[in-house]
């Protein structure tokens, strides 16, 4: 009877947290349908009484966000599939090959981990400038290419790998390339989906880089063309949800897309451990 008790109430407390998380969501693309002026009433409103996708065409025809979408979309999807792949063959490297000053290496990896990311910004800045990259795609695409962090998920996964089932497949004549492609990849799938959707949501959602290194407006990303549009349009609180809804939307499509795999990372990480 009491393991009932405290299983309904954990059931509740998840319920609790569930609401308290999505009401702010549900508000906002609410809100983001509502006619001009609605979602400042008082009492405030949370239903449009004649929901409208005017903020949107706003958005894409007048504001010209429709290249800011496509610029952060573009940026974020190579970042994602460069940094996963490089990520996963540096982590398997990490773990499984023999070469002079791994372990030192790594540990330097590893201690790197604890610098802050802004302390990096102003060498990487003049090292992007040397080189031209400044105000240029290469120049926000180029930082995040390969991570630290990725590293690490990887190579602690990989670890987890039998050494004789790799052995199995080089005495039956796989090279140490398709080995990885055939057989590393889809074992390390979990964590490769979840190291992906980490990738993507810090790329696409990173405003302070691209407000350092662009200075193009037709370049610019899409939290930075938000940011811009807040200053000229803050009392339009139904257009600004609108553009909070647009950020939002892709990073939702791509969870729910890969959430199986990414559970599936979770509960098997767990379970190793």
């Amino acid at each position: 009877m009491r393991r009932s008790h405290v299983t309904v109430l954990v059931h509740l407390v998840l319920v609790a947290a569930a609401v308290v998380t999505l009401v702010p969501l549900l508000w906002m693309v609410s809100a983001s349908l509502m006619p001009a002026g609605e979602a400042s009433a008082v009492p405030p409103r949370w239903i449009p009484s004649a929901p409208t996708l005017a903020h949107y065409r706003e958005l894409f025809a007048r504001l010209d966000l429709a290249r800011a979408f496509a610029n952060s979309l573009l940026i974020a999807v190579t970042v994602t599939l460069v940094s996963v792949t490089l990520n996963a063959l540096a982590g398997y490297a990490f773990a499984r090959f023999e070469f002079v000053g791994r372990d030192r290496t790594f540990r330097v990896l590893l201690a790197a981990l604890v610098v802050p990311g802004q302390l990096g910004m102003l060498p990487l800045f003049l090292m992007l400038r040397e080189l031209g990259l400044v105000n240029t795609y290469w120049g926000v695409l180029v930082p995040g290419l390969a991570s630290i962090f990725g590293i690490f998920l990887v190579r602690q996964y990989a670890l987890s790998i039998p050494q004789s089932l790799l052995d199995a497949a080089r005495v039956d004549g796989a090279g140490e390339l398709r080995l990885f492609w055939s057989l590393v990849v889809p074992i390390c799938k979990p964590v490769l989906v979840t190291l992906a959707i980490f990738t993507f949501m810090g790329t696409w959602n990173d405003f302070l880089w691209p407000l350092i290194v662009l200075s193009d407006t037709r370049l610019q990303t899409l939290p930075v063309a938000l940011a811009n549009l807040l200053g000229e349009h803050v009392q339009d609180t139904e257009l600004m949800m609108a553009g909070a809804v647009l950020t939002v939307l892709p990073v939702v499509v791509v969870f729910l897309a890969l959430q199986r795999s990414y559970i599936e990372g979770i509960v098997t990480g767990s379970v190793k451990q």
